[in-house]
């Protein structure tokens, strides 16, 4: 599976004001760096716990149906928390993307990562590559309190430990802060594999 990002989270979990606020800061000398912080902090803490903190728009690509799509009629979702699937193609042997109706596929909104029940196994795609693309919309909500608040708190201090340590003697591959990692590890999704 290839994911692409189709559209990006409109705002971020957390504002300017609140990271001027948590870290203690009155002036505006460094606003484009808390900024900078603010995403980073988000995108790090999107992988440590492999969720989508506010609604962003992700493609899947995939070359063929997994067998358990196929045999059970089941796709599972890798992205989480999931919000709807928008569409699905599959491109038959003239290039040509079919759309699947709504109706053939079910997707229900999940707090974790979802699945997709086909009413019937799906159509087998016409190419060898890229044959089959999955729109998908996952993340908490539209506005920023819709994440979860120790996930937009971690957000803080992690953006305040990068602020206060800005590379010096630090360890670039030392663990997130014991602060963040207990405020993230309730939402954080275990690899089965």
């Amino acid at each position: 599976m290839v994911p692409d990002l189709l559209s990006g989270p409109a705002l971020e979990p957390v504002s300017l004001g609140d990271a001027k606020a948590w870290a203690r800061l009155d002036s505006n000398d460094e606003d484009q760096l808390l900024s900078a912080l603010i995403v980073s902090a988000r995108l790090t803490l999107e992988a440590y716990t492999r969720r989508f903190f506010v609604t962003q728009s992700w493609r899947m690509r995939l070359n063929r149906w997994p067998a358990q799509a196929l045999r059970r009629k089941t796709l599972a979702v890798p992205f989480a928390p999931l919000r709807s699937v928008a569409a699905i193609r599959v491109f038959d042997s003239a290039d040509m993307a079919q759309t699947l109706p709504a109706a053939t596929y079910r997707a229900a909104p999940s707090r974790d990562a979802g699945r997709i029940v086909f009413v019937e196994a799906p159509p087998d795609p016409g190419r060898d590559y890229d044959a089959i693309e999955i729109d998908i919309v996952a993340g908490y909500g539209d506005a920023a309190a819709d994440t979860p608040e120790p996930l937009r708190r971690a957000i803080l201090a992690l953006v305040a430990h990068w602020h206060e340590n800005r590379g010096d003697a630090e360890d670039i591959a030392a663990p997130l802060p014991t602060l963040v990692r207990a405020l993230a590890k309730p939402f954080r999704r275990e690899r089965l594999t």
